[in-house]
């Protein structure tokens, strides 16, 4: 197993599926909490608008939107997010071009996450800021929105997880995370199958079970008491 993981960088390959779920988690989270607040907004056409796109991405299958950040943003629309003079261009585009493709997927269930969090909230409380005069923005940012993220840290964490394991899908584009690593093992040495398989679990699981175990004890010691 160590001339496997020296041999084919599966450190770097580790390395770079924690740089990718760190920036996506990051972004889906400021998308996704937007597009919440549009699901709660009191104008109906935000509304519909955040409906459509939780209803869209949703729906869509990871790999296609992956994919169309490529084939469509760069390669057809032109759409560079790295500098063409850097030696490094192909692979830096690419890099974010993964994050962009995971963050606006999983914005969506972030949202939809948060929409859980605010459902823990009891409907007394926005009626009262709405009666001492606070504006909508006011009351989601000082009363809702605070309450909502307190209520929602374990299914936030439920995506944390998946947005983790679903960077395998980068491979896609030619990303060298973990899972493009993997097969570059099975092409070159498909004699250790079980091995190459055994590592990649194994580094997943050393990755998501401490997210588990942050995710569960953060959840306990910030839940809302009722």
């Amino acid at each position: 197993m160590l001339e496997l993981i020296e041999r084919f960088d599966l450190v770097g390959a580790f390395r770079m599926t924690l740089w990718l779920a760190f920036w996506s988690a990051l972004w889906s989270l400021l998308i996704g909490t937007v597009v919440a607040i549009m699901r709660l907004s009191p104008v109906r056409a935000l509304r519909m608008l955040g409906s459509a796109y939780v209803t869209l991405i949703r729906n869509t299958p990871l790999t296609l939107i992956i994919v169309a950040c490529s084939f469509i943003l760069w390669t057809q629309l032109g759409v560079n997010m790295a500098s063409r003079e850097s030696p490094t261009y192909i692979d830096d585009n690419n890099v974010r071009l993964a994050i962009l493709g995971l963050s606006v997927y999983h914005a969506a269930f972030v949202c939809e996450a948060l929409r859980s969090g605010v459902n823990t909230i009891p409907l007394g409380q926005a009626e009262a800021a709405r009666s001492i005069g606070l504006t909508f923005a006011q009351n989601m940012r000082h009363v809702i929105l605070p309450q909502a993220f307190r209520g929602a840290i374990t299914p936030l964490g439920n995506v944390l997880i998946a947005l983790t394991k679903n960077t395998t899908v980068a491979t896609a584009i030619g990303v060298s995370q973990a899972a493009f690593a993997m097969r570059r093992m099975i092409e070159f040495r498909p004699d250790v199958l079980f091995s190459v398989f055994a590592l990649i679990a194994i580094g997943f699981v050393i990755i998501t079970l401490p997210m588990g175990m942050a995710i569960s004890a953060l959840s306990s010691r910030l839940a809302v008491k009722r």
